[in-house]
């Protein structure tokens, strides 16, 4: 199958361009190959300018110089982080108030803009967040294709597996979950697999990357999804609504979670989620998931790990008899 990359020149582009002046010149002085690697840049009032490469820290120096030691680094005034706020808000901080809410902005092109500071509003209600402190801008660099090894662990005589992914943060999970999803949208012809309408619980906005409610990232022609929806909420209403043949969300593992997946079950509608976990034993241990593992409502598990770079795939798992389904193969990198 064709992987297809998104231009990094373009994404470098749409970053730069969310920067202030000032941190925009620093990182303008990276050399090509780090910046298209990038997948954070961090600001914080009166710290070291750092950045993110595959899952590592580094800070930079006002020279652009890369460095694992903060000496001579690029420091971050309070004035870079307004006014770089100001390019991310398009000089409009109250329109994205109630993103402000949730302690980050999405922005065009599916990236993601973390923000701390003083948090306004009581102990179970925010209202927002003023006296920004600190800013992780989170790249988001669409691939296609990393799903192509484990398909055909999924689909079986033209039919897809109910699939859990378990991944500690940072390993591939959500770039593994969208790419699947584009697939079973499209179709794989090479394994029988008409394309499904898939309905999606983007909780996080971290599947579909949505921004003023189209999702930035493909996730299909046959995709529904409902961006910034609580995942419970969400999969009663696609099942109520948009007829789904499977549903996707990420991260479950409340009890109302596990209630609409019955629902879901119920009605016929296949299902591909996952899970933050470092293990199969390690997720077994939690009541809500672990119930669902036991009772063998997933019948693929696949697990991730870093250990040979990020997206490492580790294990899949048959999940009736929780089995390993052994192929080296498929030990690849996704992420």
């Amino acid at each position: 199958m064709f992987v297809e990359r998104i231009s990094p020149l373009n994404v470098n582009y749409k970053i730069e361009m969310l920067l202030c002046p000032e941190v925009r010149g620093v990182i303008n002085k990276l050399p090509l190959k780090i910046k298209n690697e990038l997948e954070e840049i961090r600001l914080r009032v009166n710290k070291p300018l750092m950045i993110n490469l595959n899952n590592e820290d580094f800070f930079i120096t006002y020279e652009g110089i890369v460095s694992d030691s903060p000496i001579n680094s690029f420091i971050v005034s309070k004035k870079n982080i307004e006014n770089t706020l100001q390019f991310v808000t398009n000089y409009s901080i109250y329109s994205v108030e109630e993103e402000l809410r949730n302690g980050y902005i999405t922005v065009e092109g599916g990236h993601r803009v973390g923000i701390v500071g003083k948090v306004l509003g009581s102990r179970n209600d925010i209202r927002s967040i003023k006296d920004f402190s600190g800013l992780n801008i989170r790249i988001s660099r669409e691939k296609k294709g990393v799903s192509t090894p484990v398909l055909n662990y999924l689909i079986s005589n033209g039919e897809f597996l109910n699939t859990l992914i378990i991944s500690p943060p940072q390993c591939g999970k959500t770039t593994l979950l969208r790419d699947i999803i584009r697939n079973l949208s499209i179709g794989v012809p090479s394994l029988s697999f008409k394309g499904k309408k898939i309905g999606v619980v983007d909780e996080r906005s971290e599947i579909g990357a949505c921004f003023q409610g189209v999702p930035q990232n493909d996730l299909g022609p046959r995709t529904d999804i409902l961006d910034s929806c609580p995942k419970a909420v969400g999969m009663m209403i696609l099942i109520r609504a948009m007829s789904p043949h499977i549903i996707a969300t990420d991260e479950i593992g409340r009890r109302e979670d596990s209630d609409a997946i019955e629902e879901a079950l119920l009605a016929g509608i296949s299902l591909i989620t996952t899970v933050h976990g470092k293990s199969i034993e390690d997720i077994v241990q939690r009541k809500v998931i672990g119930s669902l593992i036991e009772r063998k409502v997933f019948k693929r598990i696949i697990v991730l790990s870093n250990s040979k770079g990020i997206g490492t795939i580790e294990k899949i798992i048959d999940g009736n008899t929780l089995n390993e389904i052994v192929n080296v193969a498929i030990k690849n990198k996704v992420g």
